[in-house]
């Protein structure tokens, strides 16, 4: 998957569209093993009015994406999560990290402080016994 943040997003959303994620949240909150679009849309119908069609759109766009798998299953496809939540948020924060040496891994690391900073100072202190640690490990 392609890496990608959105600003003032968290969790889920961060890395993916609204319907998306929210499609995603249904699939990892109901723990949805094989399910078709129909059964995401009767879900999403008590939220909001949204069609067929872009529901169909989106769960193919979540497969391309590599979140999704799926089967035939006659006419239709029947999908299944490739991960769960916290695999899928744990590859998000590599990916971040991963990056540290571009400017978008600076911006990155500068938000994982600001994060950590605004959380409370034994965060803050936590990070910075990490760092040195790591730095001790290093032998610099």
């Amino acid at each position: 998957m392609a890496f990608r943040l959105r600003p003032g997003q968290r969790g889920v959303a961060l890395r993916l569209h609204d319907l998306e994620a929210e499609i995603m949240d249904i699939v990892w909150s109901r723990r949805l093993r094989r399910f078709a679009v129909s059964d995401v849309l009767a879900v999403l119908e008590k939220r909001r009015e949204v069609a067929y069609t872009t529901v169909m759109t989106t769960v193919a766009r979540l497969h391309d994406k590599g979140l999704l798998s799926r089967e035939r299953d006659g006419k239709r496809y029947l999908y299944a999560p490739c991960g769960d939540r916290e695999e899928f948020l744990q590859a998000t924060a590599r990916e971040v990290f991963e990056c540290l040496g571009t400017s978008a891994g600076r911006e990155s690391l500068a938000m994982l402080v600001e994060t950590v900073s605004s959380a409370d100072a034994s965060a803050l202190d936590e990070l910075e016994l990490l760092i040195q640690l790591r730095r001790k490990e290093l032998g610099s």
